[in-house]
Protein backbone atom coordinates (compact mmCIF):
# COMPACT_ATOMS: atom_id res chain seq x y z
CA UNK A 1 0.00 0.00 0.00
CA UNK A 2 2.75 2.26 0.81
CA UNK A 3 3.90 1.54 -3.14
CA UNK A 4 0.53 2.97 -4.37
CA UNK A 5 0.92 5.77 -2.06
CA UNK A 6 4.11 6.74 -2.94
CA UNK A 7 3.53 6.31 -6.81
CA UNK A 8 0.85 8.31 -6.86
CA UNK A 9 2.23 11.12 -4.55
CA UNK A 10 5.25 11.06 -6.69
CA UNK A 11 3.48 10.74 -10.40
CA UNK A 12 0.98 13.56 -9.17
CA UNK A 13 3.60 16.11 -7.82
CA UNK A 14 5.51 15.73 -11.15
CA UNK A 15 2.56 16.19 -13.42
CA UNK A 16 0.89 19.15 -11.25
CA UNK A 17 4.08 20.59 -10.75
CA UNK A 18 3.22 22.80 -7.83
CA UNK A 19 7.48 24.76 -8.42
CA UNK A 20 6.45 25.10 -11.52
CA UNK A 21 2.97 26.84 -11.12
CA UNK A 22 4.09 29.23 -8.76
CA UNK A 23 5.89 31.69 -11.03
CA UNK A 24 2.78 31.72 -13.88
CA UNK A 25 0.67 32.52 -10.73
CA UNK A 26 3.18 35.33 -10.22
CA UNK A 27 3.59 36.16 -13.73
CA UNK A 28 -0.84 36.37 -14.27
CA UNK A 29 -1.44 37.58 -10.65
CA UNK A 30 1.40 40.52 -10.70
CA UNK A 31 -0.20 43.86 -9.66
CA UNK A 32 -3.03 42.60 -7.40
CA UNK A 33 -3.25 43.33 -4.28
CA UNK A 34 -2.69 40.52 -1.67
CA UNK A 35 -6.33 39.73 -0.72
CA UNK A 36 -7.24 39.15 -4.54
CA UNK A 37 -4.24 36.94 -5.12
CA UNK A 38 -4.78 35.33 -1.88
CA UNK A 39 -8.50 34.54 -2.70
CA UNK A 40 -7.74 33.26 -6.45
CA UNK A 41 -4.74 31.20 -5.46
CA UNK A 42 -7.56 29.17 -2.66
CA UNK A 43 -9.89 29.18 -5.49
CA UNK A 44 -8.26 27.76 -8.09
CA UNK A 45 -7.00 24.77 -6.71
CA UNK A 46 -10.29 23.90 -5.04
CA UNK A 47 -11.44 23.95 -8.91
CA UNK A 48 -8.85 21.95 -9.69
CA UNK A 49 -9.63 19.44 -6.63
CA UNK A 50 -12.68 19.28 -7.92
CA UNK A 51 -12.52 18.75 -12.02
CA UNK A 52 -9.78 15.92 -10.50
CA UNK A 53 -11.31 13.74 -7.62
CA UNK A 54 -14.60 13.50 -10.10
CA UNK A 55 -12.77 12.04 -12.98
CA UNK A 56 -10.57 9.65 -10.74
CA UNK A 57 -14.27 8.34 -9.01
CA UNK A 58 -16.02 8.02 -11.90
CA UNK A 59 -13.57 8.21 -14.50
CA UNK A 60 -13.87 4.76 -15.38
CA UNK A 61 -17.43 4.58 -15.31
CA UNK A 62 -16.83 7.46 -18.17
CA UNK A 63 -15.01 5.04 -20.28
CA UNK A 64 -17.01 2.17 -20.23
CA UNK A 65 -20.24 4.43 -21.44
CA UNK A 66 -17.28 5.15 -24.07
CA UNK A 67 -16.37 1.62 -24.69
CA UNK A 68 -12.86 2.13 -24.11
CA UNK A 69 -10.93 -0.53 -22.09
CA UNK A 70 -8.56 0.72 -19.05
CA UNK A 71 -5.67 -0.82 -21.15
CA UNK A 72 -6.30 1.27 -24.04
CA UNK A 73 -6.42 4.15 -22.21
CA UNK A 74 -3.07 3.19 -20.00
CA UNK A 75 -1.48 2.81 -23.22
CA UNK A 76 -2.66 6.57 -24.36
CA UNK A 77 -2.25 8.08 -21.14
CA UNK A 78 1.26 6.53 -20.29
CA UNK A 79 2.46 8.29 -24.09
CA UNK A 80 0.52 11.72 -23.12
CA UNK A 81 2.69 11.79 -19.79
CA UNK A 82 5.70 10.81 -21.39
CA UNK A 83 5.33 13.75 -23.81
CA UNK A 84 4.88 16.01 -20.77
CA UNK A 85 7.78 14.39 -19.54
CA UNK A 86 10.03 15.40 -22.58
CA UNK A 87 8.89 18.84 -22.53
CA UNK A 88 10.21 19.14 -18.61
CA UNK A 89 13.42 17.55 -19.58
CA UNK A 90 14.01 19.82 -22.71
CA UNK A 91 12.14 23.10 -20.83
CA UNK A 92 9.65 23.11 -23.21
CA UNK A 93 6.74 23.05 -21.14
CA UNK A 94 8.19 26.15 -18.78
CA UNK A 95 8.08 28.26 -22.39
CA UNK A 96 4.85 26.92 -23.01
CA UNK A 97 3.40 28.26 -19.74
CA UNK A 98 5.67 31.59 -20.17
CA UNK A 99 4.26 32.28 -23.26
CA UNK A 100 0.48 31.61 -22.41
CA UNK A 101 1.33 34.08 -19.31
CA UNK A 102 2.93 36.80 -22.07
CA UNK A 103 -0.56 36.10 -24.07
CA UNK A 104 -3.02 36.58 -20.97
CA UNK A 105 -1.27 39.78 -20.00
CA UNK A 106 -1.29 41.22 -23.77
CA UNK A 107 -5.19 40.47 -24.35
CA UNK A 108 -7.04 43.87 -24.53
CA UNK A 109 -8.20 44.74 -21.14
CA UNK A 110 -6.83 42.51 -19.14
CA UNK A 111 -6.33 44.12 -15.18
CA UNK A 112 -4.44 41.88 -12.99
CA UNK A 113 -6.20 43.65 -9.84
CA UNK A 114 -9.55 43.18 -10.94
CA UNK A 115 -9.57 39.99 -13.63
CA UNK A 116 -9.75 36.38 -11.93
CA UNK A 117 -7.60 34.19 -13.39
CA UNK A 118 -8.11 31.05 -10.64
CA UNK A 119 -10.45 29.16 -13.18
CA UNK A 120 -8.49 29.67 -16.31
CA UNK A 121 -5.75 29.22 -16.93
CA UNK A 122 -4.64 28.11 -13.38
CA UNK A 123 -7.24 25.41 -12.35
CA UNK A 124 -8.07 24.54 -16.07
CA UNK A 125 -5.39 23.88 -18.01
CA UNK A 126 -2.22 24.71 -15.44
CA UNK A 127 -3.23 22.40 -12.62
CA UNK A 128 -6.22 20.07 -14.00
CA UNK A 129 -4.58 19.82 -17.40
CA UNK A 130 -4.75 16.07 -19.75
CA UNK A 131 -1.96 14.51 -17.94
CA UNK A 132 -3.28 15.31 -14.25
CA UNK A 133 -6.74 14.32 -15.20
CA UNK A 134 -4.84 11.06 -16.88
CA UNK A 135 -3.16 10.22 -13.96
CA UNK A 136 -6.02 10.36 -12.19
CA UNK A 137 -7.79 7.86 -13.52
CA UNK A 138 -4.63 5.50 -14.48
CA UNK A 139 -4.41 5.48 -10.66
CA UNK A 140 -7.45 4.80 -9.70
CA UNK A 141 -7.84 2.25 -12.27
CA UNK A 142 -5.09 0.40 -10.51
CA UNK A 143 -6.45 0.76 -6.65
CA UNK A 144 -8.29 -2.34 -5.28
CA UNK A 145 -10.79 -1.57 -3.15
CA UNK A 146 -11.54 1.32 -0.83
CA UNK A 147 -8.37 1.25 1.04
CA UNK A 148 -5.87 1.86 -1.96
CA UNK A 149 -8.52 4.03 -3.31
CA UNK A 150 -8.11 6.07 -0.23
CA UNK A 151 -4.43 6.29 -0.50
CA UNK A 152 -4.54 7.49 -4.44
CA UNK A 153 -7.17 10.36 -3.55
CA UNK A 154 -4.97 11.35 -0.28
CA UNK A 155 -2.14 11.49 -2.03
CA UNK A 156 -4.19 13.77 -4.70
CA UNK A 157 -5.28 16.17 -2.02
CA UNK A 158 -1.59 15.98 -0.22
CA UNK A 159 -0.56 17.61 -3.97
CA UNK A 160 -3.54 19.53 -4.24
CA UNK A 161 -2.35 21.32 -0.53
CA UNK A 162 1.44 21.62 -1.58
CA UNK A 163 -0.03 23.73 -4.88
CA UNK A 164 -2.29 25.96 -2.77
CA UNK A 165 0.89 26.71 -0.29
CA UNK A 166 2.73 27.41 -3.43
CA UNK A 167 0.70 29.32 -5.21
CA UNK A 168 -0.02 31.47 -1.92
CA UNK A 169 3.31 31.82 -1.38
CA UNK A 170 4.43 32.65 -5.17
CA UNK A 171 6.68 35.76 -4.70
CA UNK A 172 9.07 34.60 -1.81
CA UNK A 173 9.37 31.08 -3.31
CA UNK A 174 10.41 32.63 -6.68
CA UNK A 175 12.81 34.32 -5.26
CA UNK A 176 13.76 31.30 -3.00
CA UNK A 177 14.25 29.11 -5.14
CA UNK A 178 15.86 30.80 -8.26
CA UNK A 179 14.98 30.61 -12.23
CA UNK A 180 18.48 27.80 -12.00
CA UNK A 181 17.34 25.67 -9.01
CA UNK A 182 13.93 25.56 -10.71
CA UNK A 183 15.11 24.60 -13.95
CA UNK A 184 17.33 21.51 -12.34
CA UNK A 185 14.06 20.32 -10.34
CA UNK A 186 11.60 20.79 -13.25
CA UNK A 187 14.38 18.15 -15.12
CA UNK A 188 15.18 16.07 -12.63
CA UNK A 189 11.18 15.25 -11.83
CA UNK A 190 10.66 14.99 -15.94
CA UNK A 191 12.99 11.87 -15.88
CA UNK A 192 10.90 10.36 -12.95
CA UNK A 193 7.40 11.13 -15.17
CA UNK A 194 8.98 9.43 -17.72
CA UNK A 195 9.94 6.54 -16.15
CA UNK A 196 6.57 6.08 -14.55
CA UNK A 197 4.84 6.90 -18.25
CA UNK A 198 6.82 3.95 -19.64
CA UNK A 199 5.71 1.81 -16.90
CA UNK A 200 2.07 3.17 -17.77
CA UNK A 201 2.47 1.84 -21.32
CA UNK A 202 4.22 -1.44 -20.77
CA UNK A 203 1.27 -2.12 -18.42
CA UNK A 204 -1.75 -1.76 -20.66
CA UNK A 205 0.23 -3.78 -23.40
CA UNK A 206 0.92 -6.34 -20.69
CA UNK A 207 -3.13 -6.55 -20.05
CA UNK A 208 -3.88 -6.31 -23.62
CA UNK A 209 -2.63 -9.34 -24.19
CA UNK A 210 -3.52 -10.92 -21.21
CA UNK A 211 -7.24 -9.77 -21.96
CA UNK A 212 -6.61 -11.29 -25.29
Amino acid sequence: MSELFLSALVTFFVVIDPPGCAPIFAGLTRGAPAAHRTAMAIRSTLVAAGILFVFAVVGERLLHMLGIGLPAFRIAGGIMLFLIALEMVFEKRTQRREERVREVNEEPGYDPEHDDISVFPMAIPMIAGPGSIASSMLLMARSHGPTESALVLGALALVLLVTMVSLLAAGPLMRAIGVKMEAMITRILGVLLAALAAQFVITGITESFISR
